[in-house]
């Protein structure tokens, strides 16, 4: 498959999974979604914010060692980003509490939206600008997307210009079809839901493709969504149809579901 130029732009955080787990993981969407890239042979940019201590350093090497540039990352006087994890005794995931540290107040400047208009395609996370970025991409014709679900402000959830809007959604097939819908027709091109267990979906103006999951031994699910969309953006900007980019999607997310974190890394005790 060709190797394009990707960016990943927003949120980095370091996991700090509870008992029975205990341990710290470099994570967030922006991050794992540009190493994932990486991995599969793009060239993958991050542009985000990280503080001046032990858990950024850790950030930057864990991305530095994964092939992902790290020119433009920023060091701030703030706080890494982290998120507690709460591990449920049937092995589910639940954000307990979290700090957006560094995250909060990044915005690309003025010299780095130049270069991210000359991307291939440009990935956004949790990003703090009220859709800026968003519709300054869409004006200038780029290809870009933004995982909508990792958003809360209403300010940074709109969807007009975004070529891909992903989205996630329960496993009930109505709510996902009336996700995917209410996407397109605020002016995504093509509408992503991923719904867990059951699978995934995606629409565009003149076509529609669901597919399943690969029943895998899972470890962790943590970062599998991010891993779905590395590997859905893989096939679309390689112009595949859609059933493959989901397929592509659900390959590179099973993947992720085989071990601790959103990518293979040596975890660190809380």
């Amino acid at each position: 498959m060709a190797c394009f130029r990707f960016a990943t732009v927003g949120d980095n955080c370091i996991d700090r999974l509870g008992p029975p787990v205990n341990r710290r993981l470099v994570g967030g969407n922006a991050v794992n979604v540009a190493v994932q890239l990486a991995r599969l042979g793009h060239k993958s940019f991050y542009f985000g914010a990280v503080g001046r201590d032990a858990e950024g350093r850790h950030t930057k090497a864990a991305l530095t060692a994964n092939g992902v540039s790290t020119e433009h990352l920023r060091l701030c006087d703030e706080n890494t980003a982290w998120t507690d994890i709460a591990v449920l005794p049937s092995g589910e995931r639940v954000i307990a509490a979290e700090d957006f540290g560094a995250c909060a107040h990044y915005v690309p400047d003025d010299a780095e939206l130049a270069i991210l208009e000359a991307m291939d395609h440009v990935h956004i996370g949790w990003l703090n600008d009220g859709g800026v970025l968003r519709r300054r991409l869409a004006r200038a014709g780029g290809s870009v997307s933004q995982d909508i679900s990792v958003n809360a402000d209403p300010a940074n959830l709109g969807v007009t210009g975004l070529s891909v809007a992903f989205g996630s959604a329960t496993e009930d097939r109505g709510a996902a079809e009336a996700m995917a819908a209410d996407l397109l027709s605020r002016g995504a091109q093509c509408a992503v839901v991923m719904r867990g267990a059951a699978g995934s979906m995606a629409l565009t103006a003149n076509a529609r493709a669901e597919t399943g999951i690969h029943a895998v031994e899972v470890v962790d699910t943590t970062g599998a969504g991010d891993s779905f969309i590395a590997g859905f953006l893989t096939a679309w900007l390689a112009k595949r149809p859609l059933l493959q980019c989901l397929d592509s999607g659900r390959d590179r997310a099973a993947l992720t579901c085989g071990h601790l974190g959103g990518f293979p890394q040596e975890a660190w005790p809380l």
